[in-house]
């Protein structure tokens, strides 16, 4: 019987999100909220904790307060069977910079794979909503004979130039032939001209391999000190990279609708578009899936509730999530996912809206598209969503798409003077 390998997990979470601001003003985008209850990372942990892997570091840097403190309250392990999940950040330990890149993150934290002394490394992304079990991906890179192996997913071709594109050998369709971030075109594939295999940041790594290539990359000049951008094409070049099909990867109670579910939410309408995701009857991605479960941090909220107001509105919610510490109190929700704590007052209009935690909508407010973020009020009367050279003129962010954000801390002005 051969030994099962010994597998160290590392989850890169040190980036800045620009894409996702003002969401990432104040935190770390694996720290995001999401779906009501949830944050980004843990979506990640917990495909690894399902899957098996009990050892993991995550790498921090930027603004990661609110991420550690999740990390710290919400994962904690027995260490007395040897699990841990750590928050690692930048420590200068290979000179007096901070992480240069998702490779130089690795590279200044080899002390971590020297201490663990593992025969696999998984390397992950920290911000991406799917399901996955790596077990079945860390099998099939063993057997693949690769020194690394690449999770892949079919996106349209009008995305290619937001990803990292895997081109596979004509000869041997299981290993990589190229490997370009962010291109302008690419091939299509062989049974689906419209399509292109993008690279989800999931990688498995023969440990001696990668830390050669670490070290490689960490001499030369000519190098952005990137996973994507530097370091699978290192492998590449040598014919040394497998792709792993996602598709392959069977999940415990996933259903036809959501099984290859994965979404990069890396700008605001796609954070949104995931969200929305969530809320139909039969959702693109199964938040229900009790046979793989995503772990958050549990809230010591109340129940929500939907009540009455003074004057005998019903408060009502269709098609939406709905978190702990609610109070739905005379408004109307639609289509909408309230975090933690938020306060709709008496006829308030709530409209596919992501809202975050303890926010409050006064009476009779009108709240149409827009992620409202934290303990900001909507006073009474006031609208967002509706016109969006008004929201403009009171710098709140308004994508392309006609989604309207409100950042954390700020004011919403009244609708009217208060008296």
């Amino acid at each position: 019987m051969v030994a099962p390998k010994k597998v160290l997990a590392v989850v890169l979470a040190g980036g800045e999100g620009k894409r996702l601001m003002p969401l990432t003003a104040d935190r770390a985008k694996p720290a995001v909220p999401f779906a009501g209850s949830y944050r980004l990372i843990d979506f990640a942990l917990s495909n690894l904790v399902n899957s098996g892997y009990l050892q993991i570091v995550v790498l921090t840097q930027y603004k990661s307060h609110s991420l550690d403190r999740h990390i710290s309250e919400t994962w904690r392990m027995s260490t007395q069977l040897q699990n841990y999940i750590a928050s690692v950040p930048a420590q200068q330990r290979r000179g007096k910079s901070w992480f240069l890149g998702s490779a130089n993150a690795i590279y200044q934290s080899l002390n971590l794979i020297h201490d663990a002394q593992p025969d696999i490394v998984v390397v992950i992304g920290a911000d991406h909503v799917y399901r996955m079990d790596f077990q079945q991906m860390v099998d099939a890179h063993v057997k693949s004979g690769a020194s690394v192996s690449v999770a892949a997913v079919r996106q349209p071709m009008h995305l290619v130039d937001q990803f990292g594109v895997i081109e596979t050998d004509q000869n041997d369709p299981s290993r990589i032939a190229a490997f370009v971030e962010k291109p302008k075109t690419t091939p299509g594939l062989p049974d689906d001209p419209n399509s292109f295999l993008a690279s989800m940041g999931n990688y498995v790594f023969t440990t001696d391999a990668l830390v050669k290539a670490l070290e490689d990359d960490a001499a030369r000049l000519d190098t952005k000190h990137d996973m994507g951008g530097d370091i699978i094409p290192y492998f590449v070049e040598r014919n040394d990279a497998a792709v792993y099909d996602f598709t392959t990867n069977d999940i415990p109670g996933a259903t036809d609708r959501d099984r290859q579910y994965w979404r990069d939410v890396g700008t605001m309408d796609s954070y949104y578009e995931a969200n929305m995701d969530l809320i139909s009857p039969l959702p693109l991605f199964n938040l229900y899936n009790l046979q793989w479960p995503i772990y958050t941090r549990q809230s010591v909220s109340p129940p929500a509730k939907f009540v009455r107001s003074a004057s005998g509105r019903s408060g009502e919610a269709h098609d939406s999530i709905v978190s702990a510490g609610v109070v739905v109190s005379g408004g109307a929700v639609n289509t909408s996912i309230l975090a933690t704590d938020v306060f709709i007052d008496e006829a308030a209009e709530v409209t596919g809206c992501v809202l975050l935690d303890k926010v409050t909508v006064g009476a009779g407010a009108v709240v149409r598209r827009a992620i409202i973020d934290k303990n900001v009020r909507i006073p009474p009367g006031a609208q967002i969503g509706v016109d969006f050279e008004l929201d403009r003129s009171r710098g709140f962010a308004v994508t392309d798409s006609g989604l309207t954000i409100v950042s954390k801390g700020q004011v919403v002005e009244p609708a009217y003077p208060v008296v």
